[in-house]
């Protein structure tokens, strides 16, 4: 339960088994309120359960002021359909009240109606590359060889 508990408060959302996720769920449900206490004894209690320091500041700096005006109820579980290779029920156990994701402002203007469309920079044309001359690899090495042999009739000749 500590590492899906971990991994809940690191991502926010996590994919598990249904069983697992309603084990977990009750863990994090308590981690929380530990949190929302914010008194020392609560931070060592947690850190001491959760033995990672970086997750349990996130709880107590992040997650637990969202859910400050909320008595209980901070996670749920969204049933995910059934696993395909052993035929698990799977669920997504996640935080009620999710930070809100970055939205990049080029994609913001993209989704808005009213925002015109930029015009697309025109594709510069791309240098033709020369055809080959036919031969390749060995008509090189052919020429190579008989400019430096002399011909035999010179040879017998002299």
């Amino acid at each position: 339960m500590r590492s899906l508990a971990q991994a809940l408060f690191r991502y926010e959302r996590i994919q598990t088994t249904l069983p697992k996720a309603k084990e977990a769920q009750r863990a994090a449900e308590k981690l929380i309120t530990q949190a929302k206490r914010g008194t020392l004894a609560a931070r060592r209690r947690l850190e001491a359960w959760l033995q990672d320091p970086l997750i349990v500041k996130t709880l107590f700096t992040e997650i637990a002021p969202r859910f400050a005006k909320r008595h209980g109820g901070y996670t749920r579980i969204i049933h995910a359909g059934i696993r395909h290779g052993d035929g698990a029920p799977m669920a997504m156990l996640e935080l009620v009240e999710r930070k809100p994701e970055l939205v990049k402002p080029g994609k913001a203007a993209k989704t808005s109606k009213s925002a015109k469309p930029a015009a697309a920079p025109k594709p510069e044309p791309t240098p033709t590359k020369e055809p080959k001359k036919p031969g390749g690899f060995m008509t090189g090495l052919r020429k190579l060889f008989k400019k430096d042999r002399p011909k035999k009739d010179q040879d017998q000749g002299e």
